[in-house]
This record gives C-alpha cells, sequence and structure tokens, in this order.
C-alpha cells in the first residue's frame, strides 16, 4: 500500500454563486419599502418630556409644515407651507387629502387613521390652527404631533 499524500483538495466550484448573489439581491429588492414621498419642507421638531411612538405606522398620514427647501425658496418663498403628500397645498386642500387617505385604507382601519403633525418648532401657532380646524372639518380628530424627546427626562 502506497500513501498517496501529494493530492490537493479539489477546487470549489463558483458556478452556483451568481444565482445564490441574485436571489438575495431580489429578496431585498422586493422586501424593502422605499421612502414614498420627498419631504420638501424644512422642520426641526420641537423638544417633548411625555413622548409615546406610534405602533401602526401604516394608519399614519403625514402633514409637514415648514420653511421650503433651499432649492425651492425661488418659487414658494420662505413663509412657512403646507406639504401634503409630493406638493405644497393650502390649508383648504386638507379635506381632499384627508378623504384620499381614508380611501386608501381598508374600510375597518379607518377608524384607526392618526394624522401626524410634523411641523417646524418656529412656525406660527395660526397655521397649526387653520391645520387643526381643517382636520376637525374632515372628521380626522386623531392627531399626533411629531417630537423628539428631551435629554434628562
Amino acid at each position: 500500500m502506497k500513501k498517496k499524500g501529494g493530492k490537493e483538495l479539489p477546487a470549489i466550484s463558483t458556478a452556483s454563486l451568481p444565482d445564490v448573489i441574485f436571489m438575495i439581491l431580489f429578496f431585498f429588492m422586493v422586501s424593502t419599502t422605499m421612502r414614498e414621498e420627498e419631504v420638501l419642507v424644512k422642520y426641526q421638531l420641537p423638544n417633548a418630556t411625555e413622548v409615546q411612538k406610534l405602533e401602526k405606522k401604516n394608519l399614519v398620514s403625514y402633514i409637514n409644515i415648514g420653511v421650503p427647501v433651499t432649492h425651492m425658496q425661488a418659487r414658494y418663498g420662505t413663509a412657512p407651507q403646507i406639504q401634503l403628500n409630493d406638493s405644497y397645498k393650502t390649508a383648504k386642500d386638507i379635506g381632499d387629502f384627508i378623504a384620499a387617505e381614508r380611501e386608501q385604507m381598508d374600510e375597518a382601519d379607518r377608524i384607526y387613521m392618526t394624522v401626524s403633525i410634523k411641523a417646524d418648532r418656529y412656525t406660527k401657532m395660526g397655521i397649526i390652527t387653520d391645520v387643526k380646524q381643517e382636520l376637525r372639518r374632515a372628521n380626522a380628530l386623531k392627531i399626533s404631533y411629531a417630537s423628539l424627546e428631551a435629554e434628562g427626562y
């Protein structure tokens, strides 16, 4: 009997490696959600001491209020604007926005709809009050105000 010590390990076949990488890439492309809307206003959220996270984010509709981003200031100025989805609107358009958001939800979930207001900390209360009045007219009574958790609490 003769021992064969000169043999090397066989090379690992990499023929199926591109298929595996493609399947992983496809999985992440399908399962990842992209940002649905572009933020067109700048806002610095106020601090709060009593913060509670929203649990079902698919039932939340967002209203952004703040100064337009730099590339939009030439057209809209530096006064605070209301952003609904991907465009600037007035407070009068909030009723149509709420109706459209409700139509996208299941009928059973419509009663749990929450409107989250993301307003700049320096926004005047007049704009916030106008938004709240229009939400009241649209019967959107669950309102959440976005904020940052204050340090030290």
